[in-house]
């Protein structure tokens, strides 16, 4: 398992953050294990040992939103839940989607 890279997850969102060329997208993913790029998103699927982990998770990640003021969209079953971060504003992907996605790594890895 890799470490987050903290000057990711160190970052704060930025309010005015503007949407990512494509090869700036693609250098920000490859520092983050494990999520996908798809239609204008990136995406990762976290699995639980139960469905309290699974809603724990869910509230952590719930306060990380709140406190950056950039909401993912997220999918929750019993043991599963699937993170996926878009900026609407800018119609694809901002540096606010990727610095959210190494906190919710942060926030499930330690």
């Amino acid at each position: 398992m890799s470490t987050i890279p903290n000057d990711l997850a160190s970052r704060a969102c930025k309010s005015s953050a503007g949407s990512l060329a494509q090869q700036d997208s693609e250098r920000l993913l490859r520092q983050l294990e494990g999520w996908l790029h798809k239609a204008g998103a990136i995406s990762k699927t976290y699995e639980f040992k139960n469905y309290y982990e699974t809603i724990a998770f869910v509230n952590a990640l719930a306060w990380i939103s709140h406190r950056e003021d950039h909401h993912p969209d997220l999918e929750v079953g019993y043991k599963r839940c699937c993170v996926r971060y878009t900026t609407h504003a800018v119609g694809g992907l901002s540096e606010n989607d990727f610095i959210c996605a190494a906190k919710v790594d942060q926030l499930r890895n330690g």
